[in-house]
C-alpha cells in the first residue's frame, strides 16, 4: 500500500494525521478557555466528556492518531537521516534556498519533548479523571472535578514550568508543520506557501497563548473560584489575563 510503503504516502499520513490533531487542539483549547471564566461551566463539560462510551470512542480514536503520527514521524525521520544524513526535510529548502528552518532540523528533538509533555499531561489529567472513572476509582479530588485538578497541578511550580516548556516546543513543531502539511497535501503553491507560513503562524500563536493564558493564571492564583457569580469570574479572567500580559513583557 504506498501510504505505508513509500515515502509520499507516508509523508501524506503524517499530514493528515496532523491536521487532525491540530483541530483536536482547537477543541481542547476552546474548552480550557471555559475554566477562565467560570469553574462551574467547566466542570459541565468535564461531566459531559467524561467515562461516557462516545467519549471513550472519540479517546480511542485521538490515541490512534498520535500512534499513527509519532510512529510515522520515526519512520520517515530515519528514512531521512539514512539518505540525506542532517538534512531531514525537502520541504524547507524551497523556502529559504538551502537554508533550513531551526524547527525542520529539529523536528525530531522538539517531536520528543511533545511526547514526554502529553505523558506527563495525560499523568496529571486522564489518569486521575476519565481512567479513575472508568474503575471506579476515588482521588483526593472528583474525576468530574476538572477545575480542581487544573488548580492543583499548576499549584506546583515544577508542572508550570514544565508545561511552560511543552507549549513552545509544541508552538515550534506546528509552525513548520502547519503549513508542510498543507504543502504534503497540494493546497499550496508559490504563491500561496508564505500564505499558509502566516495563516499557520498565527493560528499556531493564538492556540498556544490561549493554553500558556490558562497555565499562568491558575499558576498565579488569579483563575476564578469555583463557585464565582458569573460577572466576578469574567472579571477576574480578565484581570488575569492583564497580569500576564504585564509578566510577559
Amino acid at each position: 500500500m504506498w501510504l505505508i510503503n513509500s515515502s509520499i504516502g507516508r509523508k501524506v499520513v503524517m499530514s493528515v494525521t496532523g491536521v487532525a490533531l491540530i483541530l483536536f487542539l482547537t477543541f481542547h483549547g476552546c474548552m480550557n478557555i471555559v475554566a477562565l471564566f467560570s469553574g462551574k461551566a467547566y466542570n459541565m463539560i468535564c461531566e459531559m466528556l467524561g467515562a461516557n462510551w462516545y467519549a471513550i470512542v472519540a479517546t480511542l480514536g485521538l490515541a490512534a492518531l498520535a500512534v499513527i503520527h509519532i510512529v510515522f514521524a520515526f519512520i520517515l525521520t530515519a528514512q531521512n537521516l539514512t539518505a540525506r544524513g542532517k538534512s531531514r526535510y525537502d520541504v524547507a529548502t524551497t523556502v529559504k534556498s538551502g537554508k533550513v528552518e531551526w524547527a525542520s532540523k529539529n523536528m525530531l528533538v522538539l517531536g520528543i519533548i511533545i511526547l514526554g509533555g502529553l505523558l506527563l499531561h495525560l499523568w496529571n489529567f486522564w489518569y486521575n479523571m476519565m481512567f479513575a472513572e472508568i474503575i471506579g476509582a476515588m482521588p483526593a479530588i472528583s474525576p468530574t472535578d476538572g477545575f480542581g485538578w487544573i488548580k492543583v497541578t499548576f499549584s506546583n511550580p515544577v508542572f508550570v514550568v514544565l508545561y511552560v516548556i511543552w507549549l513552545v516546543a509544541i508552538w515550534f513543531h506546528l509552525s513548520h508543520g502547519f503549513w508542510s502539511a498543507m504543502q504534503t497535501l497540494g493546497v499550496s503553491g508559490k504563491i500561496w506557501l508564505k500564505r499558509w507560513m502566516c495563516i499557520g503562524n498565527i493560528y499556531v500563536s493564538v492556540l498556544m497563548l490561549g493554553f500558556l493564558a490558562v497555565v499562568l493564571c491558575f499558576a498565579f492564583g488569579c483563575a476564578p473560584s469555583l463557585n464565582c457569580a458569573d460577572a466576578d469570574c469574567c472579571q477576574q479572567a480578565m484581570d488575569c489575563c492583564k497580569e500576564a500580559a504585564e509578566c510577559c513583557k
